[in-house]
């Protein structure tokens, strides 16, 4: 009996435990979580200093993890959001479901000046056309030449995912007033505008488009992890649109002081280097070593276009009105 009663001593401790182990739970998108992607390495390492459970939460891309907690609204069980990015800002404060952030953050690398007390960003990186350069011996060099060709492309739908907004914009940065007749032409060239960037690229792997919308930095992945360097990115002569992925904890968090924890831990050192090798972007705030050898490949482009804020909304909502109507014909 005595034998017993201390077991069921010890079995009432570890349940408490456990039930006081905080959890913190993340929305991001598909190959952030995949076991290639940052997502892990960021989970094992931030678990090991925390005493919590992290718990990553795959919502499709980008765009779409916005939807979700607009639909969730205070019942979601998201502590913070991982994905969104410099065009959604605006939007995402609008619906007064984050919160600022209490955290002591470094200061950033980026290439623009960024204040937000909100939106922290992890990485940026420059939208461009990857290509494989054993099947494409010379790409286009503008959007006119990919129009113009008989090239066959990927792109990503810009109501589900960042970089599907991200072109739109790239275009409308470049042709304005004149992006729905720019579009009327491109869409020729378009064989499907996927859910997320994952599909698209994947299917662009199984030589199913001759190019694939993603980011310049995307064949430092096959050089630095595959040993090959089969796939380079189109410089396009009229820029590049800059993305900047940013982090943010929502105001619903019953685990702010962890949440706030976390931002910082994601700009740290270690995970900034690691978030160069995994997803394959620039840090937003440079590891002390630098980015390996085979970044160097990824060019970047010698004109940078970006919106920002009001901005990038104003202009999203044209953009896709243009989009829609070009794609309807």
């Amino acid at each position: 009996m005595k034998t017993l009663t201390i077991a069921a001593g010890f079995a009432a401790i570890a349940t408490v435990a456990v039930a006081q182990t905080p959890v913190l739970t993340i929305y991001t998108y598909d190959s952030f979580v995949s076991e290639w992607g940052p997502g892990p390495v960021i989970e094992t390492a931030f678990e090991a200093e925390c005493g919590c459970d992290l718990r990553f939460v795959s919502v499709g891309d980008g765009a779409e993890i916005l939807s979700r907690l607009r639909l969730e609204g205070p019942r979601t069980e998201a502590d913070i959001a991982i994905g969104l990015d410099g065009n959604l800002t605006a939007a995402a404060r609008e619906t007064g479901i984050f919160a600022p952030t209490g955290a002591d953050l470094p200061a950033l690398d980026l290439p623009i000046g960024w204040e937000d007390d909100t939106f922290v960003p992890y990485d940026w990186g420059y939208f461009a056309f990857v290509y494989d350069k054993t099947r494409l011996a010379t790409p286009p060099a503008s959007f006119d030449e990919l129009a113009a060709s008989d090239l066959k492309i990927l792109i990503q739908d810009p109501r589900s995912s960042t970089p599907g907004l991200g072109l739109l914009l790239w275009v409308k940065a470049v042709y304005g007033d004149e992006a729905e007749a720019a579009w009327t032409a491109l869409n020729r060239r378009v064989v499907t505008a996927t859910k997320g960037w994952s599909e698209a690229y994947g299917m662009f792997l199984e030589g199913e488009a001759d190019m694939v919308l993603s980011y310049t930095t995307s064949p430092a992945y096959h050089i630095i992890a595959e040993d090959d360097d089969s796939k380079a990115a189109a410089i396009f002569d009229e820029g590049h649109y800059m993305q900047i992925e940013v982090a943010a904890k929502l105001a619903t968090t019953d685990q702010p002081e962890l949440a706030d924890r976390f931002l910082a831990f994601l700009l740290s050192g270690e995970i900034q280097a690691a978030i160069a090798t995994t997803n394959w972007m620039y840090p937003a705030v440079m590891p002390e070593g630098g980015l390996p050898e085979g970044f160097g490949a990824a060019l970047d482009p010698a004109k940078a276009l970006v919106y920002l804020g009001e901005e990038a909304r104003t202009k999203r909502d044209e953009a896709l009105a243009e989009w829609l109507a070009a794609s309807s014909r």
